[in-house]
């Protein structure tokens, strides 16, 4: 979730620019730099950590006197940036901006580029050499190969070359008045000024200078100069954009125009999802997570799996079990991370212990993952967040790759761990040779697919749900049913209606709904079923008969086109097919909006529920 900031203009822009990337802290960042051209020249200063490392950075490079250090720099053209990784460590040489060779092309980059392995290969055979691990830095050598006097069209024709979804800018040294950007499935958003003109990843960046904006779309090269801006799509054709005027305050721009930052992080769960997978899927066939110090033969010896969580996390916890178990044939514990120390585990060498905290801060999982290692185990963290204490208290990390998460209740963070372990139950099928490479295929054309149908999920279900909201907000209890894939969901669903609205509500696995729980529902009662396609949908509905016997009003979660299961529930909100085992992304989010909207309708803060922390520090 990086930040890109860049201006051209008629002014010094070297506060500008910070100031800009002060603007997209929320956004989460392990590193950032910027580069200012003047008098022919292009300087660069970049830093590890917050945006003080970065201030100190260029305070301490004052002697050198370039155009980025002087205190009275007058560079008017530049670019900055604040990178989360993904390809590369958090080091000073993979925090952007990046150079070719010469440091003629620097530039700026959101996203991942896919194919960065090959076009690497390819450009090194040519000659080039590289200074960074990431895959940014590719990009820079590509327009730096193309460049014949005309920076528009050498970044058009290295866009042609890349794969994957991402938007960069790049500026070079020939060009002091010109900067040139492109889109691919990335937010790139431009601010007019008078003399001047602003990019960046998000509007917030340059809310304060100019509320005049103009949004790029996906497929689309724009060059920027001081009087303006000219679109193009891909292949060079004029576009025309809307200009619009923005009337947010600067709290409404921290949250992208949306009223809170929930429903903001709900629709950049596909962004979180694909930022999580993307790169971690360079091949049709197989998944690489080389960053594991888990070797594929250490992961064909692995006799048992034990993931330990808490929250939101555990549920994520419970999905994964369910992928793992089916694909990669390993007998999979969860335990609720706070009850696991305490009863003397038996584990040890031979288990993997996974586990999973957003934050990488929370007592009771961490407490969890210690003991786990001093008993032998090699204990893998799943977390959001660079240098927390769960990556120095694992083995292995994997990263979910959401961006930073401002609301107390969790829901891109959710739908990334999901993704990540996802992934890792594919590498482990992939290592122990579980899977079929034809089967390890299919579900990775379904896991790329997976951001788009997110995003067809929220547009395509947000008003029914709103419209349900409104009939069952001020209900007394909510039920919420499901089987299988679906039960977790379910315990996810239930949790944040919990969080956040204040209305009681509990999850149960379906078959046991006739051993107690059926005893509370009335005609007054919603309940939520998970009923999405999976080996037990049958199960299912015949539990949803028994519920509206019993009177009660049965909203239904249903993947595309089940006209039987629509047939069985009083409403019905449909997600878009993909393999069952992968539903749960889907299915969590409608859930989500239904917690969301029935707390606004009672008109409680959704981002600050009562009695709720982020992170839980103390057991």
């Amino acid at each position: 979730m990086c930040g890109i900031v860049g201006y051209v203009g008629g002014r010094p822009c070297r506060d500008l620019l910070i100031a800009g990337l002060e603007k997209l802290e929320y956004r989460g960042y392990d590193s950032a730099g910027l580069s200012l051209l003047d008098n022919g020249r292009i300087d660069s200063v970049r830093a590890v950590g917050n945006l003080s490392n970065l201030r100190a950075a260029v305070a301490a490079e004052q002697e050198r006197g370039g155009a980025v250090a002087v205190a009275e720099a007058e560079a008017t053209i530049g670019l900055a940036h604040t990178r989360w990784a993904t390809h590369g460590r958090v080091t000073e040489e993979n925090a952007h901006p990046h150079s070719d060779e010469q440091g003629d092309v620097h530039i700026v980059l959101n996203g991942i580029v896919e194919n960065h392995s090959e076009l690497r290969r390819e450009l090194r055979s040519e000659g080039h050499e590289f200074s960074s691990e990431t895959d940014a830095e590719i990009v820079a050598h590509l327009i730096e190969k193309h460049y014949a006097g005309d920076l528009t069209a050498a970044v058009r024709a290295a866009f042609a070359e890349l794969r994957g979804h991402y938007a960069f800018v790049a500026m070079h040294v020939a060009h002091p008045d010109e900067l040139v950007g492109a889109r691919n499935e990335c937010p790139l958003v431009l601010g007019l000024g008078e003399g001047e003109t602003f990019l960046a990843s998000a509007i917030p960046a340059f809310l304060r200078e100019t509320r005049t904006v103009m949004r790029i779309e996906n497929g689309e090269i724009v060059t920027l100069t001081p009087g303006g801006v000219t679109v193009t799509s891909a292949d060079g054709e004029p576009r025309e954009r809307d200009i619009e005027e923005v009337t947010w305050d600067e709290d409404e721009a921290e949250r992208g125009g949306y009223p809170t930052f929930m429903m903001k992080e709900i629709h950049e769960q596909p962004d979180a999802v694909a930022e999580t997978i993307t790169d971690r899927l360079p091949e049709v066939d197989s998944v690489d997570l080389s960053e594991l110090k888990l070797t594929p033969e250490q992961a064909a010896e692995v006799r048992r799996i034990v993931i330990v969580a808490c929250g939101t996390s555990y549920h994520a916890g419970l999905t994964g079990r369910y992928a793992i178990e089916t694909w990669a044939r390993i007998p999979v514990e969860m335990d609720v991370a706070s009850e696991y120390r305490y009863r003397d585990p038996v584990v040890g060498p031979g288990d993997l212990v996974i586990g999973i905290t957003q934050s990488g801060e929370t007592a009771d999982t961490l407490a969890a993952m210690r003991l786990a290692r001093e008993r032998g185990a090699h204990v893998l963290g799943i977390t959001n967040v660079m240098g927390s204490q769960a990556t120095q208290d694992a083995d292995s990390v994997l990263f979910t790759r959401a961006g930073l998460e401002i609301g107390v209740a969790a829901t891109k963070t959710f739908t990334s761990q999901v993704a990540a372990i996802y992934l890792l139950g594919l590498w482990l099928a992939q290592a122990r040779d579980a899977l079929p490479r034809e089967r390890i295929a299919e579900l990775i054309a379904e896991l790329k697919a997976l951001p788009r149908k997110v995003d067809e999920t929220i547009e395509g279900t947000d008003a029914q749900v709103r419209a349900i909201a409104r009939s069952h907000h001020e209900g007394r209890f909510f039920l919420y049913l499901g089987r299988h894939i679906g039960l977790p969901v379910c315990l996810e669903g239930a949790l944040k209606m919990k969080e956040i609205s204040y209305i009681p509500s509990d999850a149960y696995a379906a078959g046991e709904m006739k051993h107690g729980p059926i005893a509370l529902l009335d005609e007054t009662t919603p309940v939520v079923c998970v009923a999405t396609d999976s080996p037990v949908l049958e199960k299912v509905l015949s539990n949803v008969a028994e519920v509206r016997a019993r009177g009660a009003d049965v909203i239904a979660i249903a993947t595309e086109g089940s006209d039987i299961v629509a047939e069985s529930a009083d409403q019905t909100l449909f997600v878009p097919r993909t393999d069952w085992i992968l539903q749960p992304i889907l299915a969590v989010i409608p859930l989500q909006l239904l917690a969301y909207h029935t707390a606004r309708m009672l008109g409680l803060n959704v981002d600050q529920p009562r009695n709720l922390a982020k992170t839980v520090t103390v057991e």
